[in-house]
């Protein structure tokens, strides 16, 4: 059973699997724990990622973006373990800024457990406070368990791109993108409530 006893007020105390998870907004001191975090994830799941995020550099940059605003990172902490994150990165350009795209991580421990929804549903809360219109979320076609997530909550598919994404060992693979009207998430949190919209 996975609830959510505190949507959008950070710190929120979640349950996954058994467990009890926080969630709160990233920031500078957490370098370590997410290098750490994305060093132990599976190679393929670092396909569809913006940034290298078992580099050092990369992870400067990424706090970086997270102080300037344009990119905020939820992290969910077991004990001093992040176990996994969601970020929503908003597109710059005027024409399409009320679009951002979502990416949710989550370590392998704690796959199927409820947290990636948990994270997936905290960022589109987050999405409506900032008056984003449209999410879209990339993943590889492989990723059945994040595709099922994603679909769950209401994302459609609106692209396949063949060939889109290479490995480090050179073989290529298709990218799916998905997205998700977040105004009509935002009618479903005012038409059932909260705890019901995030499945308490």
């Amino acid at each position: 059973m996975t609830t959510l006893e505190s949507p959008r007020t950070y710190p929120a105390t979640a349950r996954a699997g058994g467990r009890e998870i926080t969630l709160r907004l990233m920031g500078a001191g957490d370098k370590k724990a997410i290098l750490d975090f994305a060093r132990a994830l599976p190679e393929h799941d670092l396909l569809f990622l913006r940034r290298d995020i078992t580099d050092e550099l990369a992870v400067d940059e990424w706090l970086r973006d997270s102080a300037g605003g344009g990119v905020v990172t939820i992290l969910a902490i077991s004990g001093d373990e992040v176990v996994g994150y969601a970020t929503v990165h908003r597109e710059s350009l005027r024409w399409s800024h009320h679009v951002a795209e979502l990416r949710v991580m989550v370590a392998a421990s704690m796959r199927g457990k409820g947290l990636g929804r948990i994270l997936t549903q905290e960022a589109f809360a987050l999405a409506l406070s900032q008056g984003i219109e449209k999410m879209v979320a990339q993943m590889t076609l492989d990723q059945k368990g994040a595709i099922a997530t994603f679909e769950g909550i209401g994302f459609k598919p609106e692209a396949l791109l063949r060939d889109h994404v290479k490995d480090r060992a050179g073989n290529k693979h298709d990218l799916l993108v998905l997205s998700h009207d977040v105004a009509k998430f935002g009618a479903a949190l005012a038409a059932y409530g909260v705890a019901e919209a995030f499945g308490a």
